[in-house]
This record gives C-alpha cells, structure tokens and sequence, in this order.
C-alpha cells in the first residue's frame, strides 16, 4: 500500500490524515538517471521522496554539471515553486530508482495553512538551504580547491551515534557529486582524499567516510589559506 508514513515533513500528522494526502497525490516510479524535474519547467507540485533519493543539480554554460544536494528517502523537493508559483530554479534527476508522490501546489498550500507545524519545519528547512548556499557562496570566493573539498566533508560530516567525539559521512557521495559541489574536478578530490587518508585524518569504510580527526581537518584548511600559493586550482 502506498504511503507517505515515512516523509518527515508529515510525522506530526495522524495516520488519516497522511491516508487522505497520500490519496491527493500522483505517484511514479523512476530509473536511476531519469530526469524528474526540469529547469525553468512550471511544474508547480511539491514531491515527496518515498523510497530511494534524488539529485538537485543544475548544468553551466559548458554543460558542467553543478551538484546541490542529495534529497533522501522521507524528505522532499519542490516546494519553492509551489509557494512563489516561478518556474523551477533546478533540475531533479533519479539518483537511483526512486519512488515520488507529488501533491499539487493548491494542496500543498492547504496543507501548510492547515498545520502551522507542518509550515516552521519548510520554513526551517528553506534557512537551512539558506545558511549552506551562503557558506558555499562564501567558499567559492576566498577558498581555493582542496580547501573547499575539505570544507564540504565538515558539512557533510555528522556525529557518530555509536562513538563519541567521532563523525562520519554515511553514505559517502561520489568523488565526482563533491567534485561538482564545490566547483572542482573529480581527480581534485580523488587527492584530496588521498592525502587526507595518509596523513591520518580520514577512514574509508564500505560507504562510510570517518573523519578521526576534524580538528586536524579544520587545521589543514587554515595552513593552506596562510600558505595560499600552495593551493590547488
């Protein structure tokens, strides 16, 4: 049966109440690499990620591909059009076979007018969008290349649940995903990593990346920005 019990945005919702917006909405499957969305597109739904994720990505004038993030199963996209009814900012491909429900724009206002709890979590999340387009627009201008991979892996990194003052990235995007996140090519961050892992910083692990030492991260990006002749382009 299809449901929408696992969208983090509806958790605060009762069951009936997330059996009646499930039933609102169009639901399809789509191929790993299948576009969903497309740019400029005025397609106005909000699209719930029931299962597998999406990639928010939009392409340069030389068709270089510029990655903004990896939206998982129980999250969702879409929503900047259904508020302000403009034409989508981005392109949304299938990461993997993934499984959406997209609720109309009209349905999707009435939800939030409806549960104002539902309406501070979007508006959390748009400051969330903000907060890490500022850094990142912020990194661009000040931080050469091997910095702003390291950088990306501080943001990306979360707190170990099963070991303290340890973090971990899990699962570990592709080397080409942060390469085109941090406007940089993929060899650059295949060294970047490389040299992490020797100097002791970092630890592969199946699909988990440990960071041992964040601090020593942290400390790395600072000498690189005293020593700027020695960064990589």
């Amino acid at each position: 049966m299809q449901n929408l019990d696992n969208i983090e945005l509806l958790s605060e919702l009762t069951s009936e109440e997330r059996i009646m917006i499930a039933g609102k909405c169009v639901w399809r499957t789509y191929n790993g690499g299948e576009q969903i969305l497309e740019r400029s597109s005025t397609s106005r739904d909000v699209f719930f990620v029931v299962d597998g994720s999406v990639n928010i990505v939009n392409f340069g004038v030389s068709g270089r591909e510029v990655a903004y993030a990896t939206v998982d199963a129980g999250q969702y996209f879409g929503e900047l059009s259904a508020i302000d009814g403009r034409p989508r900012s981005a392109n949304v491909i299938a990461h993997k076979k993934c499984l959406v429900a997209s609720l109309s724009p009209e349905n999707f206002m009435e939800l939030l007018q409806k549960h104002p709890m539902v309406t501070i979590q979007v508006m959390q999340r748009l400051a969330r969008i903000i907060r890490v387009n500022d850094e990142r627009i912020l990194d661009l201008s000040t931080l050469g290349a091997v910095q702003r991979v390291c950088q990306e892996l501080l943001r990306m990194a979360k707190p170990d649940p099963l070991m303290a003052d340890s973090w971990l990235i899990y699962p570990m995007p592709t080397q080409s995903t942060i390469a085109s996140r941090v406007s940089t090519t993929r060899e650059t961050v295949a060294r970047v990593l490389g040299q992490l892992a020797n100097d002791g910083l970092v630890l592969k692990k199946g699909k988990n990346l440990y960071l041992k030492d964040r601090k020593g991260i942290e400390e790395m990006i600072n000498s690189l920005a005293a020593s700027s002749g020695n960064i990589a382009r």
